[in-house]
C-alpha cells in the first residue's frame, strides 16, 4: 500500500536505491505466521466459525478508484472508515492460509479498500464479515523498507515498490470479531506499471489477534 509518508519518501528517493531481497521478506512473513500459529493457533470451529489465528490473505490485481458515493452498501457495517468518500481504491482478495476458502486459492473471495495517497486507512470485505485497519506511522527504516517502500526498477519503464508494513485492526465484524485490536503484517510488492498505467498489487497479509507493540 502507499501511505502518505511512504509515497513521499519514495518520490524523494527515486530509483537510485539498491534492490531489496524480496524473497527474504516473504520468508520472514511466512516464519512470523508459522510462529504465531504454533504459539496460539485458534481453530475455526473454536472461533465462532471464523478463520484460524493467524490467517493469510493475498491482495492481487490492478487498483480501481471508488468514485464518491459509490462505496459498498452500509459501509460494510464499519464506523472507522468511510468507503464512499472518494479517497479509496480497490483490488481483489485471495485466500492463502487458515481460512475456509483457502482450499481454492485461485478464486477471489473479497474486496480490499485502501487510501493510496489520501490517508492511512484500509478495509477488507470478506465472507462472513469485514475488517478495518490503520497503517502504523512508525518506526520507519528506509534501508530495509520497514513501514515504507523501496523503489526497484522493473527494467521495463516502470518500477516495483517493495516493503513491509504493520497495521492495527481497528474494527472486526462477523466471524472476524475476535481479531479486533489485533495486527496485520504486510509483505508488499506493488508494481507501478510503465507509462503510469496503474498500480498492480501483490501483497501478503498475515492477520492475527496478536497486538503489535
Amino acid at each position: 500500500m502507499i501511505t502518505n509518508q511512504a509515497f513521499a519518501k519514495q518520490s524523494k528517493s527515486g530509483n537510485r536505491q539498491e534492490p531489496i531481497n524480496m524473497q527474504r521478506r516473504i520468508l520472514m512473513g511466512g516464519a512470523l505466521a508459522a510462529a504465531l500459529a504454533s504459539s496460539g493457533r485458534v481453530l475455526a470451529e473454536e472461533n465462532h466459525g471464523g478463520p484460524d489465528n493467524p490467517f493469510i490473505l493475498l491482495l492481487k490485481g490492478i487498483y480501481q478508484l471508488v468514485p464518491p458515493h459509490k462505496g459498498p452498501a452500509n459501509n460494510l457495517g464499519l464506523t472507522t472508515v468511510s468507503l464512499s468518500d472518494g479517497t479509496y481504491s480497490t483490488t481483489r482478495i485471495y485466500p492463502i492460509f487458515g481460512i475456509l476458502e483457502s482450499n481454492d486459492q485461485d478464486r477471489p473471495i473479497g474486496t480490499f479498500y485502501v487510501q493510496l495517497t489520501a490517508g492511512n486507512l484500509c478495509a477488507y470485505d470478506l465472507p462472513g464479515g469485514a475488517l478495518a485497519m490503520s497503517f502504523n506511522s512508525g518506526p520507519v527504516y528506509n534501508d530495509v523498507g520497514f513501514n515504507t517502500f523501496v523503489p526497484v526498477d522493473d527494467r521495463n519503464g516502470g518500477f516495483f515498490l517493495e516493503g513491509t508494513f504493520e497495521l492495527k485492526i481497528l474494527e472486526a465484524t462477523g466471524i472476524y470479531r475476535d481479531f479486533q485490536g489485533g495486527h496485520n503484517h504486510m509483505v508488499d510488492k506493488l508494481h507501478q506499471l510503465p507509462n503510469n498505467a496503474g498500480l498492480d498489487e501483490f501483497c501478503f497479509c498475515n492477520i492475527s489477534q496478536y497486538q503489535f507493540p
